[in-house]
């Protein structure tokens, strides 16, 4: 069963929550960070959290439905990989990274969860994690020139509600762990 190969690496999306909860703190409390340390924080972030879904795509999962997750999981790659390569990219090109970045995610974090649907109960935790990447990446994108720096304290926001969601939902998963053959809870 699809969940019960996800419940076994529930600690994954664990620490995923973590990782955008400790970056959204970083965001908040390091308001005057400059555009560098911005482009470095969120290419660490995206990066590692790309590699955590791929893990989890990759070793979490026995059905076909692990490409969303593996998908999910190139884009982190992509996005933390590009900004660390182009540290001297304009703040308006990092800002559509970043919203770009979020709606893709988004996306198939909601294809993901409706897949989960019939597997286990409360999936709506990481379809609000998906649509809380989509409307952050929207406005993002609608408001581009509110500057790098602006766009921080947004940014730090979207990171906290995100992962609060994914530790909830990860959380949720772990009460399947038991349920999982040969898993560890």
């Amino acid at each position: 069963m699809l969940v019960h190969a996800l419940a076994r690496y529930w600690w994954v999306v664990l620490l995923r929550g973590i990782l955008a909860v400790a970056f959204g703190l970083v965001a908040f409390f390091w308001p005057g960070a400059t555009l560098v340390a911005l482009v470095i924080i969120f290419g660490a972030w995206a990066f590692v959290d790309g590699v955590f879904a791929l893990g989890a795509a990759i070793f979490g999962h026995t059905s076909q439905n692990k490409w969303v997750l593996f998908l999910e999981g190139i884009v982190g790659v992509a996005a933390g990989l590009l900004t660390w390569f182009f540290p001297g990219i304009t703040a308006l090109t990092l800002v559509y990274l970043i919203a770009w970045w979020a709606v893709i995610t988004g996306i198939l974090e909601i294809v993901y969860a409706i897949q989960l649907r019939k597997a286990i109960s409360n999936e709506w935790l990481y379809i609000l994690a998906g649509i809380a990447s989509v409307v952050f990446g929207g406005l993002i994108l609608v408001h581009p020139g509110a500057g790098a720096l602006a766009v921080l304290w947004i940014i730090g926001t979207y990171a906290l509600v995100f992962g609060v969601l994914l530790i909830g939902f990860s959380l949720r998963l772990r009460g399947h762990a038991k349920e999982a053959p040969g898993a560890r809870a």
